[in-house]
């Protein structure tokens, strides 16, 4: 069986994106299923590259068991359409940033807002950006990619690709 492989897509690849790579890290390895996955993370934009993720996204995923140890890259295009079969983005802006990259239909389908497999959307789909806030907001982008990473194990059940 085929990895399911997955990028997950802010702006600066330093608190959202990390975030919900080590999240649904934890969620499959929990599960005992982390064999069937490839899971990474990018940004639209080269501002941190080579950098590891926010101290402060860092401190909240230890709380929770996570260790963020990814460095910060842009995407790329040619290589990340090709090599990923779910693109995630954490909010609008990103969204239209990669499918503005697509070359065609098929790229494009890869490509979804990450809180689509949230179970709770009362505020809508941006996982929001928690960068210039306290430590509340990043805890809460935590809880956020948590339970959506958990739904879209559940999604990937319903769907047959995992069991």
């Amino acid at each position: 069986m085929n990895q399911i492989r997955i990028l997950f897509v802010c702006l600066g690849n330093i608190c959202r994106s990390p975030a919900g790579q080590g999240a649904l890290q934890k969620v499959i390895d929990d599960l005992g299923i982390s064999n069937l996955f490839y899971i990474d993370s990018c940004g639209t934009a080269g501002y941190h590259i080579g950098s590891l993720p926010d101290p402060r996204t860092r401190k909240v995923a230890e709380q929770e068991g996570i260790k963020l140890t990814h460095q910060a890259r842009k995407f790329q295009p040619s290589k990340d359409f090709a090599e990923f079969d779910f693109i995630f983005t954490m909010d609008d802006s990103n969204y239209k940033n990669i499918i503005s990259l697509a070359w065609d239909d098929t790229q494009k389908e890869k490509v979804s807002m990450f809180r689509t497999f949230d179970p709770i959307q009362n505020d809508g789909l941006n996982v929001p950006d928690p960068y210039y806030g306290t430590i509340n907001d990043f805890e809460l982008v935590q809880e956020i990619v948590t339970r959506t990473s958990k739904g879209f194990i559940n999604f990937l059940r319903d769907e047959g690709r995992i069991k």
